[in-house]
């Protein structure tokens, strides 16, 4: 599903922001990505999204090398990984459903589609009822989860999850856990990028710890590498 082969992004000064990483994550996984500010966390972010190109090294998203795909073709790559950052980036002038609709009409779904999907994916964040709430009268929890269901309306394979708890209290953070969990069981690869220790280590998930650019582990179901 995901292969970073000997990824290294190093900059115009300094040392190399991702250096020399290799990571494979299969379909249907659940991988925490973790380690501090400035450990490489965005820039890899960046890399997987095609926003910047590897000083060196191989990308391959879902089959496609992402050194070899020409620039028409990176929307597509997009379609196929679904975003939720910490910041929610819902549009604030449009209700729920225009919020989650607007991934759809990017890209051209036929109006019966959207009427289908929308109200779908609004019922399984659980909120199917507030539809015509905007943004500002939602709770920040509430908004999360219509960002989450925006990002998966267009049914990506893989969910990318930037810091999705950063901005959450301790409740809505368990939540949007829970809801990505089950995200997972449905067969989407997940993928969350994130600082908050106590949730990597209450969920017992593959954790990828990075440092300094370079991955210095790598556990099956642990926690932050003993080096931390």
């Amino acid at each position: 599903m995901i292969d970073l082969q000997n990824v290294s992004k190093a900059y115009a000064a300094g040392t190399p922001a991702v250096n020399n990483m290799n990571i494979h994550i299969d379909k249907g996984e659940f991988v925490f990505i973790v380690g501090d500010s400035g450990a490489g966390k965005s820039t890899l972010i960046k890399l997987l999204l095609k926003e910047l190109e590897p000083t060196s090294g191989k990308i391959v998203i879902n089959g496609k090398n992402l050194q070899k795909l020409r620039r028409k073709k990176v929307p597509m790559l997009r379609r196929d990984i679904g975003v939720v950052f910490q910041d929610f980036r819902l549009l604030k002038d449009r209700n729920v459903y225009d919020n989650v609709a607007f991934a759809q009409i990017v890209v051209e779904a036929p109006k019966a589609l959207i009427k289908r999907r929308v109200p779908a994916m609004l019922s399984m964040v659980g909120l199917a009822e507030k539809y015509k709430s905007y943004p500002h009268e939602l709770s920040g929890g509430e908004q999360q989860r219509v960002a989450i269901a925006r990002a998966l309306v267009n049914d990506p394979p893989i969910l990318l999850a930037d810091e999705p708890t950063g901005n959450l209290d301790a409740k809505n953070t368990w939540e949007t856990m829970r809801l990505l969990e089950e995200i997972n069981r449905r067969g989407t690869t997940v993928i969350v990028v994130t600082h908050d220790r106590e949730v990597v280590e209450t969920m017992k998930k593959r954790v990828i710890t990075i440092r300094d650019g370079h991955i210095v582990s790598d556990e099956g179901e642990g926690g932050y590498s003993d080096e931390d």
